[in-house]
C-alpha cells in the first residue's frame, strides 16, 4: 500500500467526524508496538505478485555476520610477498586515494605487518587460507571466496547499516526484510526473518547491534526481523500471564482479532493487519519456539560437529544450529550476527580467540545443510562490514597494544550454496592487499547478485515512499555473473 492512499484515507475519515480523526491518532500510537510475523489463517506470507522474476537458484538465506570487521591479511587473502616487507614503510604511492578512518588517518608511519599466522592449501580447489580456519580450510570445496569486497563506509554503523539496508543512514529496509516482502514465507507457526545475535565471551568488541539491522524501514513492520534473545524468554510475552488459561487467551485473541478487522476495513492501515498478525503469531509460538530450542534431540554426532560451545546458550555454535532448525522449520532468512571482530589493539590475542570461536560452527552449519540436501538451495554468506589494514595500528613492540585499522577498498567475505561457485575465489588485490587490481564487488553488487539468486531482479523490487520508488540497491549495483554457476 502506498504512503499517498493511506493519507488519502486518513484525511477522508478524520474529516467525517473530529473524534474518528482523534480515534486514528491513537490507533497509530498503539500501532508503534510489538509488530512483527505472519498473516493469520495461512501458509505464511504471500509472495508479491509477479515473483519471483526468475527461476530462482536458492530459497532461503542464512547470514553469518562478524561484527568488527574480520582481517582479510590474516584470514582470507594471502600475500606471501609481505613476509619480506615486515615493518617496512607502506609506499605512499600505494596509500593515495584510499580513504582511513580518524584513528590512523594522521599516523605518521604506516609498517607493514604480514599476516600473524601461516597460510596453507585446503581441499582439492588448493586454497589458501589461515591455519586459523582450519574447518573453514574443510569446506573450501564449498564456498565461492570473494576477495575484492568494496565499501565506502570507515565505521562499524554505517559500514553494517550500508551492506544491510543499501545506505549508510539509518531508515532503509534490511535485507532480509526486503527479500520477506518479496517472496513471502511458507511458514506460520514461525517468523519468516528470524535475528539472533551473540558476542565473544571477554566482550571485546564494544560495538553494539542495531535493530535497525534487521528492521524493515518503510515496508510493512511485518517484514522486520524477530530478535530471538539469548537470555530469559527468547521472544517477549509468550507465555500466558499468570492466572489467564489457553482457552482464555484464545478468546481474548479472537475479540481482539475481530476489533483491528474492523478498524482495518474501516481504515485498510496495513498496520492493522499486522497487528492481527502479531497476535495470532505470537500465539503458535507458543508451541513452535520451545521445541525449536530444544536440541536435546539431535544426535550426538552433529552436536559434535559444531563444537562443545553449542551446549551454550547464546553462543554463536548454538545459533548456528538454531539456523539450520529454522529453516528446516521453513523461516525463509536467518540473520546470525556476532560481535568481537574489532582488533585494534589485540590483534595477536584475540584473533585466534575469534576464529577458534566461529570457524567450526560456520563450517558445521555448512557440512549440516549439504548432507540434508539443503545447501544447494539455501545460501550461506560469512562477512563483515568491512576489512582490516595492512599497516599496523599501535606499537607493534606491544602485543596487546597493537592491531589493524578499519579498511573498506578491498576486504574478504565468502559464500556458500545458493548457485554460488564452490572451490573458486573472485577478484584479485595487489601485492600490499590494499587496492582491488581485477573484478571488484561493490556492497551493492553483491546485494544485487543475491537477490538474483533468490529470484529477483534487483532494480524491480521496489517500494513506494515518499513520492520516490526505493530498491535495497539504491540507484547502484550489477549482478556479478562471474560468482555464480
Amino acid at each position: 500500500m502506498s504512503i499517498e492512499r493511506t493519507r488519502r484515507q486518513f484525511f477522508g475519515h478524520s474529516a467525517s467526524t473530529l473524534g474518528a480523526g482523534i480515534g486514528i491518532a491513537a490507533l497509530a500510537g498503539l500501532l508503534k508496538q510489538d509488530l512483527t510475523a505472519a498473516a493469520p489463517g495461512s501458509r505464511g506470507l504471500p509472495a508479491l505478485p509477479g515473483l519471483p522474476h526468475l527461476p530462482p537458484k536458492a530459497r532461503r538465506m542464512i547470514v553469518l555476520w562478524q561484527g568488527g570487521a574480520p582481517s582479510q591479511v590474516d584470514l582470507f587473502d594471502h600475500k606471501p610477498g609481505l613476509a619480506s616487507r615486515r615493518l617496512q614503510e607502506l609506499p605512499e604511492s600505494v596509500r593515495a586515494g584510499t580513504r582511513l578512518s580518524t584513528m590512523t588517518a594522521s599516523q605518521k608511519k604506516y609498517p607493514i605487518l604480514p599476516a600473524i599466522r601461516p597460510f596453507r592449501a585446503y581441499g582439492q580447489c588448493e586454497r589458501w587460507l589461515s591455519e586459523l580456519l582450519p574447518h573453514t580450510g574443510a569446506i573450501a570445496d564449498d564456498i565461492c571466496l570473494v576477495k575484492t569486497m568494496q565499501t565506502e563506509a570507515v565505521n562499524h554503523a554505517p559500514g553494517v547499516t550500508l551492506f544491510m539496508t543499501g545506505s549508510q543512514i539509518p531508515g532503509r529496509p534490511s535485507l532480509g526484510a526486503w527479500a520477506t516482502y518479496g517472496l513471502g514465507s511458507v511458514t506460520s507457526e514461525l517468523p519468516a526473518f528470524v535475528v539472533m545475535t551473540s558476542a565473544d565471551r571477554g566482550k571485546t568488541c564494544g560495538q553494539l547491534f542495531f535493530d535497525y539491522y534487521w528492521g524493515s524501514g518503510f515496508l510493512p513492520s511485518k517484514y522486520q526481523g524477530v530478535r530471538f534473545r539469548s537470555e530469559g524468554e527468547p521472544v517477549l510475552y509468550l507465555k500466558n500471564p499468570d492466572g489467564l488459561s489457553a482457552k482464555l487467551r484464545r478468546g481474548l485473541l479472537d475479540d481482539i482479532a475481530a476489533l483491528n478487522k474492523r478498524h482495518l476495513n474501516a481504515f485498510g492501515d496495513p498496520e492493522i493487519d499486522t497487528r492481527i498478525a502479531q497476535y495470532e503469531m505470537a500465539y503458535r509460538m507458543q508451541t513452535s519456539v520451545p521445541d525449536l530450542l530444544d536440541i536435546t534431540s539431535e544426535p550426538e554426532s552433529v552436536l559434535a560437529m559444531y563444537g562443545p560451545d553449542v551446549q551454550r546458550r547464546g553462543s554463536f555454535a548454538r545459533n548456528c544450529l538454531l539456523a539450520r532448525r529454522l529453516i528446516e522449520r521453513g523461516v525463509g532468512f536467518v540473520q546470525l550476527m556476532h560481535s568481537g571482530w574489532d582488533q585494534h589493539g589485540n590483534l595477536s590475542t584475540q584473533l585466534e580467540v575469534q576464529c577458534r570461536d566461529t570457524d567450526q560452527p560456520s563450517a558445521a552449519l555448512v557440512r549440516d545443510l549439504k548432507q540434508r540436501g539443503l545447501l544447494d538451495d539455501t545460501i550461506v554468506l560469512w562477512g563483515g562490514e568491512f576489512g582490516r589494514t595492512v599497516f599496523v595500528q599501535g606499537d607493534i613492540n606491544n602485543k596487546n597494544a597493537h592491531g589493524r585499522d578499519h579498511f573498506g577498498a578491498c576486504y574478504s567475505m565468502w559464500l556458500a550454496g545458493g548457485g554460488f561457485k564452490g572451490g573458486t575465489s573472485y577478484g584479485e588485490t595487489d601485492e600490499f592487499c590494499y587496492k582491488a587490481v581485477q573484478d571488484p564487488v561493490h556492497v551493492h553488487d553483491l546485494q544485487a547478485t543475491i537477490l538474483r539468486q533468490l529470484g529477483i531482479e534487483h532494480e524491480k523490487l521496489t517500494f513506494r515512499y515518499q513520492g520516490r520508488d526505493f530498491r535495497l540497491t539504491d540507484v547502484h549495483g550489477k549482478f556479478v555473473n562471474g560468482m555464480v554457476s
